[in-house]
């Protein structure tokens, strides 16, 4: 007798599996970077705190954070996060209205997400970052 039960697979065969498809990708991602923003929201609160205190904290602030490659660093890991997340949540959103819900157009419009954010994120990288 054959079980229609569901079957617990390696970690190793579900990313081999995922990986070759840019929907599951792009799934990922945005969870990802989901989680990425949600953490570093208390961290740019503080520093968006200080910075609003006085003159004297701002300059304190920007040249302790944009002053140093660390955090220039993680200024450019929450943005590089909010963008990808933006450009997901409008993939889901047109998703939500119809638009690229078949097989082929779904793996198209992940595509291109994907590529899009990367460039943005990309330009992001020279503009914070160097």
């Amino acid at each position: 007798m054959k079980s229609n039960r569901p079957v617990n697979l390696p970690l190793g065969m579900v990313l081999e599996v995922n990986m070759k498809s840019p929907v599951a990708i792009a799934s990922i991602l945005h969870r990802i970077s989901g989680i990425i923003v949600f953490l570093l929201i208390p961290v740019l609160l503080y520093i968006l705190q200080n910075s609003l205190a006085s003159q004297e904290s701002f300059d304190a602030i920007k040249e302790s954070v944009f002053g140093a490659f660390m955090g220039r660093f993680v200024v450019f890991v929450a943005l590089a996060g909010l963008i990808y997340h933006f450009f997901a949540g409008i993939k889901h959103l047109l998703m939500d209205f119809g638009v690229a819900e078949e097989l082929q157009s779904g793996r198209t419009m992940a595509t291109v997400t994907i590529a899009v954010a990367a460039v943005v994120i990309a330009l992001a990288f020279f503009w914070v970052v160097l």
